[in-house]
């Protein structure tokens, strides 16, 4: 039985109370987000698994790992912020958050640990940003963590910022390099650059 059946309530209802809420709004969105982001990409023959990791698993930092000839890709998943969604003369403009939910230790290629929201730089593999706001489309813009901006903030040390990403980053539609509208072309990247670091 599923949850509107077992609570008694219509679809209208439930219109109703995400609507009046915006806080669950956005938490509804951001697990529909990565339910589309499967659906759309990674529900075929060109991966063997996937799989989502207990959200408290310090191991594991990412929404979905995707085995992928082999390798395991752990992929974040990212929204736009509504708010900062605009319409320009090619397309559209917004901006995403890529940080985490809560601070929490971070220990640094350069032994230092820090306390930070700041996701770090190979803490996963591939960013996806969901970008249905640019014109109410199920649609992702794809970036490996690697080419995502560091962080400027005065918090850190310039050494720190080398290895700490950007809490708020922009994007556009149509995309701009290193956004990518598909995540095959840099996953295959991702599993060459995994299997030479094993090598080594």
């Amino acid at each position: 039985m599923g949850v509107i059946k077992e609570w008694k309530i219509s679809f209208d209802e439930i219109d109703e109370v995400v609507t009046a809420n915006p806080s669950l709004r956005g938490f509804l969105f951001g697990y529909l987000n990565e339910y589309m982001l499967k659906k759309i990409w990674f529900n075929g023959d060109e991966v063997s698994k996937v799989k989502k990791y207990d959200n408290h698993d310090r191991k594991h930092k990412g929404d979905l790992f995707v085995t992928y000839k082999g390798v395991e890709i752990f992929i974040e998943a990212k929204g736009l912020q509504k708010k900062s969604v605009g319409e320009t003369d090619d397309g559209y403009v917004g901006k995403f958050q890529c940080d985490a939910s809560d601070k929490r230790p971070v220990a640094l290629p350069n032994g230092d640990i820090i306390e930070t929201t700041c996701l770090a730089v190979g803490e996963f593999d591939l960013l996806a940003v969901g970008i249905f706001e640019f014109g109410k489309e199920w649609r992702f813009a794809f970036i490996k963590n690697e080419n995502l901006p560091r962080t400027t903030s005065s918090r850190y040390t310039s050494e720190q910022q080398k290895y700490l990403l950007k809490g708020t980053t922009s994007i556009t539609w149509p995309l701009k390099p290193p956004f990518e509208p598909e995540p095959f072309r840099l996953i295959d990247e991702i599993v060459k650059e995994k299997r030479r670091s094993r090598k080594k």
